[in-house]
C-alpha cells in the first residue's frame, strides 16, 4: 500500500534553531531548515528553509531544486552573471541539476524546497 502525507501552514512550520550559513558572503548570515519528507531511495527531499538577509553562493551540480517562496524577496543569478531573477512570495523557482549561482536575500526568506537528484 502507498501512503501519502500532507503538510499544512508552511508559514508556521518550526524550522528549528538557526546557525551560520556555510556558503555566505555576508558576515552573520544564518539559516535553519527542517526536512518534511524523503523518498525511500534518498533521491528526493522536501522541506522548509529559512535564511536571514545577505548574499551566498549555491551549488546544484549534484541535485536540482524546486523552490516555492513562502515569504521574503531575493535576487537569484547564474554564476556567470548571464541570467538574473527577482523572486518573492508565491513564486516557484526551478534550479536544474548542474546550476550554480548566487542568492541575494533582500528580506528574511522562507521557502518550501524539493531537492531531486538524478541517478548518475
Amino acid at each position: 500500500m502507498i501512503n501519502f502525507e500532507t503538510f499544512g501552514d508552511l508559514a508556521g512550520v518550526d524550522v528549528g534553531p538557526f546557525g551560520p550559513k556555510p556558503t555566505t558572503l555576508t558576515e552573520g548570515q544564518e539559516e535553519a531548515a527542517v526536512k518534511l519528507w524523503s523518498s525511500a531511495d534518498g533521491h528526493t527531499t522536501i522541506g522548509v528553509w529559512e535564511c536571514t538577509p545577505g548574499h551566498f553562493t549555491a551549488d546544484r551540480t549534484k541535485a536540482g531544486e524546486y523552490c516555492h517562496i513562502v515569504s521574503g524577496r531575493a535576487t537569484v543569478r547564474d554564476s556567470d552573471g548571464s541570467r538574473e531573477r527577482e523572486i518573492g512570495p508565491g513564486d516557484l523557482l526551478i534550479l536544474p541539476q548542474g546550476w550554480t549561482g548566487e542568492w541575494i536575500l533582500h528580506e528574511h526568506m522562507r521557502k518550501l524546497f524539493v531537492i531531486s537528484a538524478s541517478p548518475q
